[in-house]
């Protein structure tokens, strides 16, 4: 178990950018695509806003994979074949087995179901498409990704929510230390901007009307996005065995249960993940110089993540450069932590804190330093990555420079 794990490479795409380099530019300026979704599929939610990835880039995905492929499935697929190219790796017959993939997803496959729903109930029609339960599926994408790159080790998805990716990125360093596998993809990705998603969030009355706003005084909730965010990780070994080029290394994984609430948010349980996170990389509060905060925009989860950062880092709290890149990219469900991930490897590649966009006002109860709208330079040696599920499942990750 005491096998170092490093990232080689990272893939993604979301409102901001359709690969990493592109959705690590917009994040870091702080510039939000947040606004009105245009998908036609929506219905009657004329007027809703979110983060959209209006046009794919170029793929060489054949077209019979394709029609059996949900949206969040292909967004992985892209993401995760972006990231090996990065990392400079393919599988063939003699490596393959010692490939695998974690995908998280938070929702998974709903457009799929909703076209069946409307096709059988509303359209009257007597049977759905024919590969309408395995586009639907959550672990699709895992499947998917497997496929695609011809990957033959340990492979599975992970669903808890907006925790999902660091919880499948958790499991690939399990995989890799465990020494079941060399190499594993491993992220999140979600496509909620589907009608029944999107009036499930609704009823749940925490949407914003306008965008979102973390730790602003004037916060008025989370916006939904689409997306998927993927980072190939090796063992130290074999990534220096072939002379590739290591971004960071995953020093530590926390992980914790609420056990209080299916909705609402809790201090104990993100307190005791990240203590675990701190324990598990042996590293003291004061080592860590960046943290991507969970950071919604709600009122409660923005409110008591200032809670519980203060419980573990103390004095430290203060010093420390916080931030929020939901509010760049939107709350992308499963795909969330994949996407922060690489905000967290970025910042250490390139010693620049993303900033809170969107911030307009201080809280009294978000008292901290959250990095507001503007970008800050500084040195950062480790990362701290949050994620705090529905539920109270918690899932929290630190990256640090490759020694």
């Amino acid at each position: 178990m005491d096998r170092r794990v490093v990232i080689t490479g990272l893939g993604g795409l979301c409102g901001l950018g359709t690969d990493a380099s592109s959705i690590w530019t917009e994040m870091r300026e702080g510039r939000s695509a947040i606004g009105p979704i245009s998908n036609s599929e929506i219905h009657e939610l004329k007027g809703m806003i979110g983060t959209e990835i209006k046009v794919l880039p170029q793929h060489d995905i054949d077209r019979k994979q394709l029609i059996s492929m949900d949206r969040f499935s292909l967004l992985a697929v892209l993401a995760a074949k972006q990231a090996m190219l990065q990392a400079g790796l393919s599988c063939n017959e003699g490596n393959a087995h010692r490939f695998g993939a974690t995908v998280g997803v938070g929702f998974g496959g709903w457009d799929a179901t909703e076209k069946a729903y409307r096709t059988l109930l509303l359209g009257g029609a007597t049977r759905t498409e024919l590969f309408t339960g395995v586009k639907a599926m959550p672990s699709a994408a895992a499947c998917q990704v497997s496929m695609n790159l011809g990957l033959r080790g340990p492979v599975f998805g992970a669903t808890s929510a907006c925790a999902s990716a660091n919880h499948a990125i958790a499991s690939a360093v399990d995989q890799i230390k465990l020494g079941r596998a060399d190499v594993m993809l491993a992220g999140g990705s979600d496509a909620p901007l589907v009608w029944i998603v999107l009036k499930a969030w609704e009823a749940m009355r925490v949407l914003a009307p306008d965008t979102c706003r973390p730790f602003s005084g004037d916060r008025k909730g989370l916006v939904l996005g689409e997306g998927a965010g993927m980072a190939v990780l090796e063992s130290y070994e074999h990534a220096a065995a072939r002379g590739a080029t290591m971004l960071a290394e995953v020093a530590g994984i926390g992980l914790s249960a609420d056990a209080y609430h299916i909705a609402a948010p809790a201090v104990h349980g993100p307190e005791a993940a990240m203590r675990a996170c701190l324990v598990d990389a042996g590293l003291n509060a004061e080592d860590v110089d960046y943290l991507n905060a969970h950071g919604t925009g709600t009122k409660a989860n923005d409110q008591i993540e200032t809670t519980a950062i203060k419980r573990v880092f103390g004095d430290h709290a203060r010093s420390m450069s916080i931030s929020s890149t939901k509010s760049t990219h939107a709350h992308c469900l499963g795909a969330a932590s994949a996407l922060e991930m690489i905000a967290c490897v970025m910042a250490i590649q390139e010693g620049v804190v993303p900033p809170t966009a969107n911030y307009r006002e201080p809280d009294p109860d978000c008292d901290l330093d959250v990095t507001p709208n503007v970008p800050r330079e500084r040195r950062v040696g480790v990362a701290m990555s949050n994620a705090f599920a529905m539920g109270g499942m918690n899932a929290v990750l630190a990256f640090k420079q490759v020694q």
